[in-house]
Protein backbone atom coordinates (compact mmCIF):
# COMPACT_ATOMS: atom_id res chain seq x y z
CA UNK A 1 0.00 0.00 0.00
CA UNK A 2 1.31 3.43 -0.95
CA UNK A 3 1.86 5.92 1.84
CA UNK A 4 0.00 9.21 1.64
CA UNK A 5 1.16 12.59 2.80
CA UNK A 6 -1.13 14.92 4.74
CA UNK A 7 -0.98 17.14 1.65
CA UNK A 8 -2.91 14.48 -0.27
CA UNK A 9 -5.74 14.00 2.21
CA UNK A 10 -9.15 15.70 2.19
CA UNK A 11 -9.49 16.80 5.80
CA UNK A 12 -11.92 19.71 5.67
CA UNK A 13 -14.45 19.35 8.48
CA UNK A 14 -12.89 16.11 9.69
CA UNK A 15 -11.33 15.33 13.03
CA UNK A 16 -7.71 14.29 12.45
CA UNK A 17 -5.64 12.45 15.04
CA UNK A 18 -2.02 13.61 14.93
CA UNK A 19 0.62 11.81 16.96
CA UNK A 20 3.13 14.43 18.07
CA UNK A 21 6.42 14.00 19.88
CA UNK A 22 6.07 16.54 22.68
CA UNK A 23 8.40 14.58 24.95
CA UNK A 24 10.43 17.71 25.64
CA UNK A 25 12.98 18.30 28.39
CA UNK A 26 11.32 19.84 31.42
CA UNK A 27 12.54 21.10 34.76
CA UNK A 28 10.73 21.94 37.98
CA UNK A 29 11.64 25.39 39.33
CA UNK A 30 9.98 26.61 42.53
CA UNK A 31 7.10 24.18 42.04
CA UNK A 32 6.51 25.21 38.42
CA UNK A 33 7.31 23.09 35.40
CA UNK A 34 9.52 24.86 32.86
CA UNK A 35 10.05 23.69 29.28
CA UNK A 36 13.79 23.68 28.69
CA UNK A 37 13.67 23.20 24.90
CA UNK A 38 10.54 23.42 22.76
CA UNK A 39 12.18 22.33 19.50
CA UNK A 40 9.95 19.27 19.17
CA UNK A 41 6.83 21.39 19.59
CA UNK A 42 8.12 23.97 17.09
CA UNK A 43 8.91 21.23 14.55
CA UNK A 44 5.28 20.02 14.69
CA UNK A 45 3.86 23.47 13.91
CA UNK A 46 4.02 23.31 10.08
CA UNK A 47 1.90 20.13 10.02
CA UNK A 48 -0.53 21.50 12.62
CA UNK A 49 -0.89 24.80 10.78
CA UNK A 50 -1.27 23.10 7.39
CA UNK A 51 -4.05 20.80 8.59
CA UNK A 52 -5.88 23.62 10.34
CA UNK A 53 -5.65 25.78 7.21
CA UNK A 54 -7.28 22.92 5.27
CA UNK A 55 -10.18 22.96 7.75
CA UNK A 56 -9.30 19.95 9.91
CA UNK A 57 -10.19 19.71 13.58
CA UNK A 58 -7.08 18.34 15.23
CA UNK A 59 -6.60 16.03 18.15
CA UNK A 60 -2.95 16.03 19.16
CA UNK A 61 -1.83 12.84 20.87
CA UNK A 62 1.35 12.63 22.93
CA UNK A 63 2.75 11.08 26.10
CA UNK A 64 5.56 11.53 28.58
CA UNK A 65 5.26 8.12 30.17
CA UNK A 66 3.14 6.09 32.52
CA UNK A 67 5.41 4.38 35.03
CA UNK A 68 4.22 0.96 36.18
CA UNK A 69 1.03 1.37 34.14
CA UNK A 70 -0.52 4.01 36.38
CA UNK A 71 -0.99 7.76 35.84
CA UNK A 72 1.61 9.88 37.59
CA UNK A 73 1.11 13.69 37.84
CA UNK A 74 4.87 14.07 37.41
CA UNK A 75 4.43 13.01 33.78
CA UNK A 76 1.37 15.11 32.98
CA UNK A 77 1.32 16.85 29.61
CA UNK A 78 -0.64 19.79 31.06
CA UNK A 79 2.49 22.02 31.41
CA UNK A 80 3.47 21.17 27.85
CA UNK A 81 -0.06 21.90 26.63
CA UNK A 82 -0.01 25.24 28.47
CA UNK A 83 3.31 26.09 26.83
CA UNK A 84 2.01 24.95 23.43
CA UNK A 85 -0.85 27.45 23.56
CA UNK A 86 1.79 30.19 23.25
CA UNK A 87 2.96 28.61 19.99
CA UNK A 88 -0.29 27.23 18.54
CA UNK A 89 -3.03 29.83 18.01
CA UNK A 90 -6.21 29.24 20.02
CA UNK A 91 -8.43 27.48 20.50
CA UNK A 92 -6.34 24.78 22.15
CA UNK A 93 -7.83 22.58 24.85
CA UNK A 94 -6.32 19.88 27.06
CA UNK A 95 -7.91 16.62 28.13
CA UNK A 96 -6.64 13.89 30.40
CA UNK A 97 -9.35 11.66 28.94
CA UNK A 98 -8.86 9.57 25.82
CA UNK A 99 -12.49 8.44 25.40
CA UNK A 100 -15.86 9.90 26.28
CA UNK A 101 -17.53 13.29 26.12
CA UNK A 102 -14.61 15.34 27.44
CA UNK A 103 -12.18 13.81 24.96
CA UNK A 104 -14.66 14.29 22.10
CA UNK A 105 -15.13 17.97 22.96
CA UNK A 106 -11.41 18.74 22.60
CA UNK A 107 -10.19 19.66 19.12
CA UNK A 108 -7.44 22.11 18.22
Amino acid sequence: MEKLSVRELEVKGRRVLVRVDFNVPIEEVDGNIRIMDHTRIRESLPTIQFLRAKGAKLVLLAHLGRPKGKPNPKYSLRPIANHSTKMIPPPVDFSTEVIGQRASACAV
